[in-house]
């Protein structure tokens, strides 16, 4: 495996008076310290995370404007329009919404695009056909809106008040809403990077507070718990960073769903057969997949549904349609997959390719992001993979540390049709007679502003430890850092001078079992993924992911193998 290994080395004195001040293991403060919190109040903050904690939701950007023009729809009982988006975090943030106005007082219906044919965000046919379904003068767009300048235009020319609720990149110049609550208009407040379910329980939090401040009747007792099962939801699945409010919301969050009330989420739950308790990993690959891929095949309506509905019967109905279509979007992402990875595997040059730009008019538009984001894993390039969808195509990209996509994408907007995004994701509409000379500009800026390290594959490493200083009451202790994600990612250990004890199994074809020792009792290492890659022989050192497995009710330490590297490769 050809991947560069970066051990992590905290501040000075940092992790030692983290230990000393706290009475932390030695492993836990030099991961804390990794982290940059290497103060006792920060320590304490990230081990014991509070919802007290959260900031006023006042701080956010036009908040005041867009809760002055709902509270005056809800006064003169003006229908409410939520134009919300596909995908996990649209989802949710719709719902959290949709509960939160029907139970306070508002009219409101929810309206999700169709991705096929509306497209991503608030566009021009989703308004239009928005209005003809939902007659309104108050329309809030949720986890998007942020770009959509002439459909928030049109909108306007037509009476229609726009409130915009989003995290997303901002055109310049920015769309004409009323009130644009988006904290990249704020970069100087360090607001924290919420998604939009997190915005969305800001909002809630702030419409709470207002209506309680006027004395209305029913704010005062409401309580915004209940909703944090869906904000985590959303948060996990939407891969914004898990630090500082959003750790908080997360925490607290997964509490929630484990023992959620929500009869679509128990449904759901059930078909994904997760285990108790829940965890990132069981939102992030088993119940998020679920709900986006009905969004990713047609509508998200149904998932919607289903984070709304109060029947058992229709419950696992939905989450039994949603099951399934989750099946078919496998198999479409699978096909897709293999067709992309055998075109670039035919052409592929890492000395001259800086990007990777694939497209089909058969590749369905709602598997690109994820076939992307499996090309990226194996060629480690900036990777944008496109469908067709009449004469244009729209794609979505996955980019590698070092290149901002985003921007790029602005650099190359001449040649687009619509862009947005995030620096390491971003989507896109092209007419397919551009492509080569969209691939040839966006190569041009990656070879002028990647380094040669951005284009070889980063193990980090936490720690060095030897084998035998592990044990299942260490992995209890590290695991006081959950949860991880973006922002905080799952502690990752180098292990050296290893052997095999005993001959590696293979695992269905695809995975490998080791029992490794270094001389010590020997310690079962399983390596998922490995596919055909070369197993370590001789002595070798091993990135490792410490886990305690269970057989036959039994408890054990075990390695989730990242890397391996012979012992004199350092």
């Amino acid at each position: 495996m050809n991947s560069r290994w970066v051990i992590s080395t905290p501040p000075p004195g940092s992790a030692e008076a983290l230990r000393r001040d706290r009475g932390l293991s030695e492993l836990v403060s030099t991961c804390l310290a990794n982290r940059g919190i290497v103060t006792t109040e920060a320590s304490d903050a990230f081990l014991d995370p509070r919802l007290r904690s959260l900031s006023d939701p006042m701080v956010l950007p036009d908040i005041r404007r867009a809760i002055d023009r709902l509270f005056l729809a809800r006064q003169r009982d003006e229908p409410l329009v939520i134009f919300g988006d596909y995908d996990v975090d649209g989802v949710t943030s719709t719902a959290i919404l949709t509960e939160v106005f029907t139970s306070l007082g508002w009219r409101c219906s929810q309206y999700l695009p169709h991705r096929r044919d509306e497209g991503y965000g608030l566009s021009q046919a989703g308004v239009e056909n928005c209005l003809a379904r939902h007659p309104t003068a108050l329309l809030l767009a949720v986890d998007c809106g942020s770009t959509a300048v002439d459909p928030i235009g049109w909108l306007n020319s037509r009476g229609v008040d726009v409130l915009v609720l989003d995290h997303h990149q901002i055109s310049d110049p920015p769309p004409p809403a009323l009130a644009l609550v988006n904290p990249l208009r704020a970069p100087e407040a360090s607001i924290a990077p919420f998604c939009s379910a997190g915005l969305a329980f800001k909002l809630a939090h702030a419409l709470v507070k207002h209506g309680r401040e006027g004395g209305l009747a029913g704010f005062d007792t409401y309580n915004l718990k209940p909703l944090l099962d869906l904000v985590a939801l959303g948060t996990v699945a939407d891969l914004v960073p898990l630090v500082g409010e959003n750790r908080v919301l997360v925490h607290a969050g997964l509490e929630r769903l484990d023992g959620t009330s929500r009869v679509g989420l128990q449904a759901l739950k059930r078909v994904a057969r997760t285990r108790s308790p829940m965890g990132v990993y069981e939102v992030g690959f088993q119940l998020g997949p679920r709900l986006n891929a009905a969004g990713r095949l047609e509508t998200a309506e149904d998932a919607l549904r289903l984070l709304l509905c109060d029947r058992e019967d229709e419950a696992l109905s939905l989450a039994t349609v949603l099951d399934q279509q989750n099946r078919e979007r496998q198999d479409v992402e699978k096909l897709i997959a293999q067709e992309a990875g055998d075109r670039v595997r035919q052409r592929f040059d890492p000395a001259n390719d800086y990007v990777i730009i694939e497209g089909d008019a058969s590749w369905h538009i709602g598997v690109v992001g994820i076939v992307a984001s499996r090309v990226l894993r194996e060629f480690h390039r900036p990777t944008l993979i496109l469908g067709g969808d009449g004469t244009v195509w729209r794609g979505s990209g996955r980019s590698v540390p070092g290149f901002d996509l985003a921007a790029a994408l602005r650099d190359c907007s001449d040649l687009l049709e619509k862009h947005g995004g995030h620096a390491m994701a971003a989507g896109l509409s092209i007419d397919p007679a551009r492509l080569e000379a969209f691939r040839q500009r966006l190569n041009e800026l990656a070879r002028q502003r990647l380094l040669p390290q951005h284009l070889q594959p980063e193990v980090r490493i936490d720690a060095e430890v030897p084998l035998r200083s592990l044990s299942l009451p260490v992995v209890s202790d590290l695991r006081r850092l959950e949860p991880f994600g973006m922002g905080n990612p799952v502690i990752q250990l180098a292990v050296r001078g290893l052997t095999h004890a005993r001959p590696p199994q293979r695992l269905k074809e695809q995975h490998w079992k080791f029992w490794v020792t270094d001389g010590g009792v020997p310690v079962e290492t399983v390596w998922w993924g490995a596919g055909d890659r070369p197993v370590p022989t001789d002595r070798f050192d091993l990135a490792v992911i410490p886990e305690a497995g269970e057989y036959a009710g039994r408890r054990f330490l075990q390695l989730r193998l990242i890397d391996w590297k012979p012992s004199d490769s350092r």
